[in-house]
């Protein structure tokens, strides 16, 4: 800087900027070595002063444990520093605090640490159960993408994900435990009446389940193989319900007709539920994988279904005649997954195929049949049996009432059969149809029927056993309606909870559907939205029409009615719109989850974002206007950035918000001026800028908050 003395002062000259304050030569030495205490330093960095002392040693700032002053300019330089100073000492410390974490999760798992958990817990109660912090807990959970408050519920599958990876083995409680005793007594009584029939048993279609990724083709490949348009009957082209076919393929070498039953289970991320079904009811598994897409997550998911199922498996490479098609690619990733081809070492046959094209489809039947022989022990059943299959699919008809279909796994099913389920009577078979819709008098082992003549309709993946039919009691229709469409069973786990520290704004829904495997992919969908502000409450649900019952609970809940491929009576109507109740029909699942999320969204509050850009020390004011002042001063640290916004503080009071309209360094326009640099700029305020004013400059960035499914 270019300096000279005019009347005791230092003064700017056009390269440099000036003191204010007259001068004498001992008031200048006295301020070149001015000093401060290390205490007063301390408070500033908000640190002990002892803490400091010791750190500042492995930063080149050797000034002595026992030091009690320190020189103004290692002042300054320490302060210029301490930002990095202190992102260093966060970083060593969040490491020490992860490697105690890990230590002591691997002593938690060498000691046998169990916790047993709810179908719902608080965050705070999962914390008092693991004897952890509720705070841990909450970050556990953020690094999972999940915001929870300590009083916010969350479901077992979350709480047991959480305690597994902290060390915890997680043991099941309460509604959990009964409802996978239910499912366990499912596949005992499946077990036990499909037994009867294998001994001594004849030859049945084999049953495939078709599984993969949504829209990797294959619902095309079936309605290839059946010579129907299934997929266009579909809303949208995405499989909505399970649905069971029934296809004759003959040999063309030996021109030997065979029939082979095909389950076809949506591949959407809501349907995990009911894919897991049918992988319970096959004999074999086609997993579907395009070959211009490779392994999805839900083809990941399908595999491991298909593993715990222990059915043989087939992969069928779909769209190989795309121009993007990469089937070496789709194999190693398989691979990868444990799913090692044939013609690379394996033992999982794997055929490229076309199904929009009907490109190598007589080949995959036939390795289906290969398999299907190399496993002819277990493909048996006795015909002359009492029946015994499972209900893949559920729903009450507007003109038939309850129907379900039904997959017969064992004996013959005739008309006039009663319809035994869980020890039950549900009614009898009135009348049944193939999957071309023909009335047909008997159903034989490997063939899905759709069956009328049931008083409820039952749940998927219950068991029909007509061999239990002189033990079973009759059904109380009005009881099972109850249960199905209570609304206290319906309250999703992330509605405000009682005791919420902050109330928690809630999307209120009536649900009807037409199937129930469609109600339990909505609710199962809906209950893996994820945060502590928003989130949904059905407060009523059920199958069939939308009457004026669910008009009422709407109007009483402030809800949304909702419908899913059925359409409110005209009563019903007519009380939403003249109460003015808003309603939705949707024929798509996840069309449906989106506007939900979208809806949770709108109810958030924005997110501001401030990030700290430096700050700037005022050493003069050349002009003052009404709305912008130019001033110049000194960058302490960070920079100073054009068109960002800054704080004016005086005496560490804010003294205004402003806007940095322009930079420059003598005549030259700058976007942005680094840290020590001197420079001028015009800031667009009415407050009046000072000598010894200080700047934050800061950028702000307004966010809009998304919702996570968990």
């Amino acid at each position: 800087m270019h300096a000279r003395r005019d009347q005791s002062k230092i003064v700017l000259t056009n390269s440099g900027l000036f003191l204010t304050e007259e001068l004498t030569a001992h008031r200048f030495i006295r301020i070149l070595f001015s000093t401060m205490n290390v205490s007063e330093l301390a408070r500033q960095l908000k640190i002990n002063t002892k803490d400091l002392l010791e750190i500042l040693p492995q930063y080149g700032f050797d000034i002595g444990v026992r030091a009690v002053k320190i020189d103004d300019r290692v002042a300054e330089q320490i302060t210029r520093k301490w930002r990095f100073i202190r992102r260093d000492l966060e970083e060593k410390r969040r490491k020490e605090q992860e490697e105690k974490k890990i230590k002591e999760r691997a002593l938690r798992k060498e000691m046998g640490h169990s916790v047993v958990l709810p179908a719902l817990i608080t965050v705070r109660a999962l914390a008092e159960r693991m004897n952890l912090p509720t705070t841990q807990v909450i970050m556990e959970l953020m690094k999972n993408g999940i915001l929870a408050n300590q009083n916010q519920n969350i479901d077992f599958d979350t709480a047991a994900i959480l305690a597994e990876e902290l060390g915890f083995r997680v043991e099941r409680e309460g509604e959990e435990s009964a409802v996978q005793e239910k499912e366990d007594t499912r596949s005992q009584g499946l077990e036990e009446a499909l037994a009867r029939g294998v001994e001594g048993g004849e030859p049945r279609p084999p049953v495939i389940v078709v599984m993969g990724h949504v829209d990797h083709g294959k619902t095309k490949l079936l309605d290839t193989i059946r010579s129907t348009n299934v997929m266009g009957k579909e809303a949208g082209g995405i499989t909505q319900h399970i649905g069971a076919y029934q296809t004759i393929w003959q040999d063309p070498k030996t021109k030997v007709e065979r029939a082979i039953s095909f389950i076809d289970t949506p591949g959407h991320e809501a349907f995990s539920m009911m894919r897991s079904r049918g992988a319970k009811v096959a004999d074999i598994a086609i997993l579907v994988v395009a070959a211009d897409d490779g392994v999805k997550p839900q083809t990941e998911e399908a595999i491991n279904i298909i593993r715990a199922a222990k059915l043989p498996l087939v992969v069928a490479i779909n769209k190989i005649d795309k121009t993007t098609a990469d089937i070496e690619r789709v194999k190693n990733e398989l691979s990868q997954k444990n799913v090692l081809p044939e013609d690379w070492g394996g033992d999982v046959p794997v055929v490229g195929i076309s199904a929009k094209n009907n490109v190598n489809i007589d080949k995959l039947l036939d390795v289906l049949l290969l398999v299907a022989d190399m496993n002819a022990e277990k493909i048996k059943a006795d015909p002359n049996l009492p029946p015994a299959g499972t209900i893949i699919e559920s729903h009450v008809n507007k003109g038939m009432g309850p129907v379900a279909t039904v997959l017969v796994q064992s004996g013959t099913l005739h008309a006039g059969d009663k319809l035994v389920v869980n020890n039950e009577i549900y009614g009898k078979v009135r009348a049944m149809k193939n999957y071309r819709g023909d009335i047909i008098a008997n159903a034989t082992p490997s063939m899905p029927v759709q069956i009328i003549g049931f008083k409820v309709a039952p749940e998927v993946g219950d068991i029909l056993d007509v061999s239990k039919a002189d033990t079973a009691l009759e059904i109380n229709v009005k009881q099972k309606r109850s249960d199905q469409t209570s609304a206290e069973r319906s309250t999703m786990s992330n509605a405000q909870t009682e005791g919420d520290e902050t109330p928690q704004k809630t999307l209120n829904l009536v649900i009807k559907t037409d199937v129930l495997g469609s109600l339990e992919a909505i609710v199962a969908s809906l209950s893996k939205i994820k945060h502590d502000e928003v989130g949904v409450k059905i407060i009523g649900k059920g199958l069939g029409n939308i009457t004026e019952n669910d008009v009422a609970k709407a109007e009483s809940g402030s809800a949304t009615v909702v419908g899913f491929n059925v359409r409110p009576t005209t009563m019903a109507e007519e009380m939403m719109r003249d109460k003015n109740i808003p309603f939705l029909n949707y024929n798509v699942i996840y069309d449906l989850i989106n506007w939900v999320k979208a809806e949770l969204e709108k109810m958030l509050t924005k997110e501001h974002i401030i990030t700290e850009l430096g700050t700037m020390s005022i050493l003069a004011v050349f002009r003052r206007d009404k709305q912008y002042s130019i001033v110049g001063g000194r960058v302490m640290n960070g920079k100073v950035v054009k068109g960002e916004s800054a704080r004016v503080k005086r005496d560490g009071l804010l003294i205004a918000t402003a806007q940095i309209m322009s930079v420059k360094l003598g005549q030259q326009e700058l976007k942005d001026a680094s840290e020590g640099t001197e420079c001028g700029i015009q800031i667009g305020t009415k407050e009046k800028i000072e000598i010894g004013d200080t700047l934050e400059i800061f950028h702000e960035e307004i966010k809009v908050r998304k919702i996570i499914f968990g």
